[in-house]
């Protein structure tokens, strides 16, 4: 530290001493004494002396950077990470984009029981699956009910309905899942989505 500096350090030192006399009175004054005794150590680069008649080290101040690091490290770029917003508890997430390669409207029923399914599959009222007649075995098909707009999507393990009017004949659970169990039989809109 330069002259200037320690002239700087010196003259700061001296406006706090005087405003912790006026507001502590008496008592501090010792402790401002002992206060400037360290800080004129300070600014010589002197120890201060210890109790038990050694000196104390004083820490040198941390070395400057060259004026080259220095502008190298103000052109670093602080990059911000991007803030995620998180979903309001119970909102549902956008259903990821597929690929729809064919469908129509019809309408649905849905079977509670069964032995076994046309892929070989025991029937299980629980899976989302469903029943066409045409589609290949592992289709999956997004079925949309009409009366409500709340969709499911099923995979086909099994044949039929074989009642006109009727594609598609549902699980118990996809049925529940679009809200038609208490109808039976609802007007539906199916897409049949790529593997």
């Amino acid at each position: 530290m330069g002259g200037s500096g320690r002239h700087r350090q010196v003259h700061r030192f001296s406006r706090l001493r005087t405003g912790l006399l006026a507001a502590a009175g008496p008592a501090a004054a010792t402790l401002v004494a002992t206060a400037a005794t360290v800080a004129a150590l300070i600014g010589s680069g002197r120890s201060a002396p210890r109790a038990d008649g050694g000196a104390a080290v004083v820490p040198a101040a941390p070395p400057k950077l060259p004026a080259r690091a220095a502008r190298a490290l103000r052109r670093v770029p602080v990059r911000a990470r991007p803030v995620r917003h998180r979903a309001a508890r119970g909102s549902a997430r956008p259903a990821p984009r597929t690929e729809v390669v064919g469908g129509g409207r019809c309408d649905a029923s849905f079977y509670e029981t069964g032995t076994a399914t046309a892929s070989g599959a025991p029937y299980d009222p629980e899976a989302l699956t469903a029943a066409h007649r045409t589609l290949p075995m592992g289709s999956r098909v997004r079925v949309t009910n009409l009366r409500n707009t709340r969709s499911v999507i099923v995979r086909v393990n099994d044949r039929g309905p074989f009642v006109p009017g009727r594609c598609l004949d549902l699980s118990a659970a996809a049925m529940r899942a679009i809200g038609g169990m208490l109808s039976g039989v609802i007007p539906v809109r199916y897409e049949v989505l790529a593997v």
